[in-house]
């Protein structure tokens, strides 16, 4: 287990990007509107338990199925590849069943953060990163996902419509740039196993 805090970086920004909690803002002031409170704790918890079971769990799940992890994680490069497309250009194709809940569980902690696209992104991680890394960046995440749903009103408030949208498309392109590298270097693996 090798500590590295450029993995760290680019893990914590992978999974901020897809989590997306900060262009999540609009349907969390919906849903506490509807709901009148959504409790960070039991939000955070839930998705963070939901996470870990997925990051230990996952790998095993596929090879039951019969699948290697190079194939999911250029499986998942592609989600994130889209992921990135929709909130680069401000498209709608994964937040779209969203609307309506009221529970902190459910949509707050799944699917809203930890969504297929987390848990494909996570795979996709495991298959590259070390796992001390993605643990700390899947750390870092649920305290700003805590913090955020915490502070909702103040955060609403501050950034403004014009400040969310500017945040989303500069991560938007970071998250375009990190699929190419994770679908570049699994490619190739698969491209070996092949020939």
């Amino acid at each position: 287990m090798n500590f590295d805090v450029k993995e760290l970086i680019t893990i914590t920004f992978t999974l901020f990007a897809i989590i997306d909690i900060l262009g999540s803002i609009p349907i969390l002031v919906n849903l506490r509107r509807t709901a009148g409170h959504i409790s960070s704790v039991k939000a955070t918890g839930a998705a963070g338990l939901i996470m870990l079971v997925f990051l230990f769990l996952g790998e095993e799940v596929l090879q039951f199925i019969g699948l290697d992890v190079a194939s999911f994680a250029v499986a998942g490069s592609l989600i994130i590849f889209v992921l990135g497309v929709e909130m680069t250009l401000g498209v709608h194709i994964f937040r779209g069943e969203l609307e309506g809940g009221t529970s902190a569980i459910v949509p707050v902690a799944f699917p809203l953060v930890a969504g297929s696209g987390t848990l494909t992104t996570l795979l996709s991680l495991r298959a590259n990163y070390q796992l001390v890394n993605i643990l700390a960046g899947m750390v870092l995440n649920l305290v700003l996902v805590f913090l955020v749903i915490r502070n909702l009103r103040s955060i609403e408030h501050f950034l403004g419509d014009t400040g969310v949208s500017v945040l989303r498309k500069i991560f938007g392109v970071l998250l375009l740039a990190i699929a190419i590298k994770i679908f570049t270097k699994n490619i190739g693996v698969l491209l070996q196993v092949a020939s």
